[in-house]
């Protein structure tokens, strides 16, 4: 059995890690399955893990039709009811394809609309885009209103093999987040360990938090089907204890630079990592919880999955729940 003190650390990985992005590959739901899943984990005993629901912008209005009856508030008429009435609005981070100024027309008339009881309570508070230069990280700043946090995703090849400093740089100072995407439905997307640590040292060293996302949906490194699919094609995935484990130590450790960042992604052996009442470590380095809850409150900010169930289950069978 899992100690309450192991667990303390635990959740302060964990707490408000994973954004919910069942809309998405490799899961792919409709919305009115992956609306059903949110309302679900929302009350379930890992509901803090749980952040934001991402939904693309062009899909805000089917959202409100699929949600609104499972977000808190008076309209809520489900099973869902006794418990919405006592939960925050649902966060939202809305997914930027196309315009970025029809996209916000259709966040505004969105939050407007939830932001009364009788129509669900909702925010969209974040959004996401890809981006293609740095030069671009100005102007769209100046569209995006200041109460909506943005995420700008750098390019495939300039985290394969490339430099992310430039990007990461402009976005210093501005409050926005470097966003990295760490795998998908085939393996050449996955970008390696070595690319994953020098994006993370150039957000330290730029005072830029980042998220991630895809490829994330286990613990730590190791081998999975890369879809649902029966007789999927199978690869080596990279775990969200490894990428977050060493955001923070790259953080808060003194010592552990790049080269121990490549390390600590590349290793899926759980008995090197230490969850403990008021640390945690890996090898010889550790951090206290305090600098653990630091980095992940204001630089190792959380990731999007298409499953909910599987990192909780994983972390289940690892004893670290």
């Amino acid at each position: 059995m899992t100690s309450s003190s192991t667990l303390r650390s635990i959740e302060t990985l964990m707490t408000g890690l994973i954004d919910y992005a069942g809309l998405f590959p490799p899961s792919q739901l409709d919305m009115a399955m992956a609306t059903q899943n949110y309302a679900r984990d929302l009350r379930s005993s890992y509901e803090r893990f749980l952040s934001r629901f991402i939904c693309p912008a062009s899909r805000l209005d089917e959202l409100s039709e699929h949600g609104a009856a499972l977000m808190p508030g008076t309209y809520a008429t489900s099973g869902y009811r006794e418990h919405a009435d006592f939960q925050d609005p649902w966060q939202i981070s809305a997914i930027i394809i196309g315009d970025l100024e029809e996209n916000l027309e259709r966040i505004y008339a969105f939050n407007e609309r939830h932001d009364s009881e009788t129509n669900g309570l909702a925010m969209v508070d974040a959004l996401e885009m890809k981006i293609g230069s740095p030069s671009e990280i100005d102007d769209l700043l100046d569209t995006i209103p200041e109460m909506i946090v943005p995420a700008f995703e750098l390019p495939k090849e300039v985290i394969f093999g490339g430099d992310p400093r430039g990007f990461v740089a402009a976005m210093a100072g501005t409050g926005a987040v470097a966003k990295i995407r760490c795998g998908g439905v085939t393996s050449d997307l996955f970008p390696s360990s070595a690319d994953i640590a020098r994006f993370i040292v150039a957000c330290h060293r730029a005072d830029v938090p980042f998220k991630a996302t895809a490829g994330l949906h286990h613990p730590l490194r190791s081998e999975h089907a890369l879809t649902y699919e029966p007789n999927a094609p199978r690869g080596v995935m990279h775990g969200f204890v490894n990428v977050f484990l060493a955001g923070a130590m790259v953080r808060h450790c003194n010592g552990f630079a790049e080269t121990e960042a490549v390390r600590l992604l590349d290793d899926g052996d759980a008995s090197h990592f230490r969850f403990e009442s008021d640390r945690v470590g890996w090898t010889e380095f550790e951090i206290d919880v305090a600098q653990l809850a630091q980095a992940r409150e204001s630089f190792a900010t959380g990731y999007g999955s298409c499953s909910f169930k599987e990192p909780t289950d994983d972390l289940k069978s690892l004893g670290w729940l």
